[in-house]
C-alpha cells in the first residue's frame, strides 16, 4: 500500500509560511479552503505545527511527527518520522500540513501540491522550500481578491510530472 501524500500550504510572495509558529496573515477564505479540502482525510504535521494549532482538528485523523517517544496528546497519534506517519495511513490520501521541516522532507514523496499563493509579502521566519518548476505542472488556479486584506491570492494545484517528462523539459 502506497500512501497518496498531498502537501497543502499557504505561502506569501516570498514563500513565507509563518512567523514565531503562527500564520502572519488572517485569511478566512484560506482557512475555509483548508477545512473543505482536508476534512475526512488524515493530516500529518510536525509537533510545533500541532502546538501552534493547539488542538486536534475535527473530522480528520491527526498524526504528529515528533522525535520525543513520550509525547502524547488526546485525539492525536504520533509518529517518529514522516515515513512512519505515511505508513500509518496505508493507501489513503493524506495531507501534509506543515511546518517547514516537514514540508522539506515531504517534497520528494508527494504527487500533488495545493498552494494558496498570497500576492503580498509578510514578515516571516519560516519558508516553504523552493519548488522545482521542471518537476511540477500547474493543473488548476482559482484567483481571488481579499477586500478585507487588500491583496490578491490564488488556490493553485500542482501535479508532479512523470520523471521522463520532467527530464525531457530540462
Amino acid at each position: 500500500m502506497t500512501p497518496r501524500l498531498t502537501i497543502i500550504v499557504a505561502t506569501d510572495a516570498r514563500n513565507g509560511i509563518g512567523i514565531r509558529n503562527t500564520l502572519p496573515w488572517h485569511l478566512p477564505e484560506d482557512l475555509a479552503h483548508f477545512k473543505r479540502t482536508t476534512s475526512g482525510h488524515p493530516i500529518i504535521m510536525g509537533r510545533k505545527t500541532f502546538e501552534s494549532i493547539g488542538r486536534p482538528l475535527p473530522q480528520r485523523r491527526n498524526i504528529v511527527i515528533t522525535r520525543n517517544p513520550g509525547w502524547r496528546h488526546d485525539g492525536v497519534e504520533s509518529a517518529p518520522s514522516l515515513a512512519a506517519a505515511a505508513a500509518m495511513v496505508g493507501d489513503a490520501e493524506a495531507f501534509i500540513i506543515g511546518g517547514a521541516e516537514i514540508y522539506a522532507a515531504a517534497q520528494d514523496l508527494t504527487q500533488r501540491l495545493i498552494v494558496t499563493e498570497i500576492q503580498h509579502s509578510f514578515d516571516c521566519d519560516a519558508f516553504f522550500p523552493t519548488r522545482d518548476a521542471r518537476q511540477w505542472q500547474e493543473i488548476s488556479r482559482e484567483t481571488h481578491h481579499s477586500e478585507a486584506n487588500g491583496f490578491d491570492y490564488a488556490f493553485v494545484v500542482y501535479q508532479r510530472l512523470a520523471p521522463e517528462l520532467s527530464v525531457a523539459s530540462s
